[in-house]
């Protein structure tokens, strides 16, 4: 019989040690990341080291996502492992940590006493309407922090380049998101995460700001959105409120300039987000440069895929009445049809709740930090409603549209700008055989309007779009370069 206890080792790994045989293994289990240990000793007592952080994707090495872990331990022919006690909060500076039987509980490492309504409270009131001069730095953040991506990675990195005097400060969720070399991490709802939103001159941001932000004079905020809009948004979608509506409108006046894809984008963006009489630059995506001159055969790499491999990335979009992706396709089963590897991508809003999804020829790319890359690598993307299709399009490669929900999803959960079946570059099938046999056939039957959809869609998308944004912000005067 095992006897479990629990300590921390100088805050960078969970020790686990008891009496009796030593287990066979032991693992740290949660749904986006787990890690391992091999336990030693000689028969009286063990001990397994669990570190609390990890690497993936070939990056680097960084503390675990926030979220509950499963310890498990699998004990030794003959024995049993008993539940631990339980262990205080434990603050270890790149996270926060309480054990309690076999789960064990991490958060981001923003101190406990800021960590409640009144300690937010004191920090916007100490920060965000501060006095102080403004600094002449960068406020970049990606879908709520969840990663360093899309539109705003693209403009720190050419703003790195042209500028690299300039700081650049990251928001996050937790430490276990990488940022770009030479930037500067902030989690979110730490004092120093306050004080740069509040003290930077420049804000690129791809989706709401909450948190109560208030403009200061001087700062100005640059929205680049996160995709040209095929599904109803803000002030279009059905049955919204007029608390809502109040609400969207509070939102699009703390912006100053709005990004878009395309004409057509701008259009509706301006509309839903009553954003009529300040300036929109169509400019292109500067997340879709990489699309123009990259390579995947890094990524691909870094996923372990091997050359020659048929790849298929699955990227549904989210849905408003569900917090997971959706379950349309079983992705074991279409890469044994399809003789590919298959990519699940959920959207950033599933990137929290749910698990990663597992089988042979299956890797789950939910958690990779960097959708472009993706999109270079694979040979297909297969999706639904999501604005992917409009980014997918400037490789030329097929894209194939898998939309079981469609009257569901266009009557009562969002509604459309245009026909998808119409318009669609690909494609358009309601079940995973009439996918795979779509697949199966190829063929250029959708060559003309796929055409069509890149004119019209694309045609800023020339891989300097990052060059013009960050051309526009320096000549503006929005940030010194010097």
């Amino acid at each position: 019989m095992t006897d479990a206890r629990f300590t921390t080792d100088g805050g960078a790994a969970l020790v686990l040690s008891g009496e009796g045989p030593r287990p066979a293994s032991v693992e740290l289990v949660g749904p986006r990341a787990r890690v391992s240990a091999a336990p030693s000793g000689r028969g009286k007592t063990w001990k397994a080291v669990l570190p609390l952080r990890a690497a993936r994707w070939g990056g680097p090495d960084l503390p675990l996502p926030a979220g509950s872990y499963e310890v498990r331990v699998l004990a030794a022919e003959g024995s049993a492992a008993e539940i631990p006690g339980a262990l205080p909060l434990t603050q270890l500076g790149t996270l926060r940590a309480q054990l309690e039987g076999w789960s064990l509980r991490i958060g981001p490492p923003v101190d406990p006493a800021y960590d409640s309504g009144e300690g937010q409270d004191a920090l916007e009131r100490r920060y965000a309407h501060r006095r102080a001069r403004l600094e002449n730095a960068v406020f970049f953040e990606s879908f709520y922090g969840r990663n360093a991506s899309c539109n705003p990675l693209a403009i720190d990195r050419e703003l790195a380049r042209r500028a690299p005097g300039v700081t650049r400060y990251w928001s996050v969720v937790d430490l276990s998101v990488a940022v770009p070399d030479g930037a500067v991490p902030v989690v979110e709802g730490s004092p120093e995460w306050w004080r740069a939103r509040g003290s930077a001159r420049l804000l690129v941001v791809n989706d709401w700001l909450r948190r109560r932000f208030s403009r200061r004079a001087g700062q100005t905020v640059l929205q680049t959105w996160h995709g040209t809009p095929l599904k109803r948004l803000a002030l279009h979608r059905p049955g919204f409120d007029p608390r809502r509506m109040a609400a969207v409108v509070r939102e699009s006046r703390r912006w100053n300039v709005l990004l878009a894809q395309n004409p057509y984008a701008a259009r509706i963006l301006g509309k839903a987000y009553a954003f009529l009489s300040r300036p929109i630059w169509v400019e292109g995506y500067p997340r879709n440069d990489v699309l123009v001159s990259g390579d995947g055969a890094g990524t691909r790499a870094a996923l372990g895929i091997r050359p020659g491999e048929r790849v298929l990335l699955y990227a549904p979009t989210w849905r408003d009445d569900r917090d997971e992706i959706v379950d349309f396709v079983d992705p074991a089963e279409l890469a044994a049809a399809a003789d590919a590897v298959v990519l699940v991508r959920g959207h950033s809003r599933t990137l929290q709740p749910g698990r990663d999804a597992e089988g042979p020829r299956v890797i789950d790319v939910t958690g990779f930090p960097d959708t472009s890359l993706l999109l270079l690598a694979a040979d297909a993307l297969i999706t639904d409603y999501s604005s992917v299709m409009f980014d997918f399009s400037v490789t030329g490669k097929p894209m194939y549209f898998l939309v079981p929900d469609i009257e569901h999803y266009r009557g009562q959960l969002r509604g459309f700008y245009f026909d998808l079946s119409e318009y669609a570059p690909g494609p358009v099938v309601r079940t995973q055989d009439e996918l795979v046999a779509a697949l199966a056939a190829g063929g250029d039957a959708h060559a003309a309007r796929y055409e069509q959809w890149r004119a019209k869609f694309n045609a800023r998308d020339d891989g300097h779009a990052a060059e013009r944004v960050v051309s526009r912000i320096l000549d503006q005067g929005l940030i010194d370069a010097d």
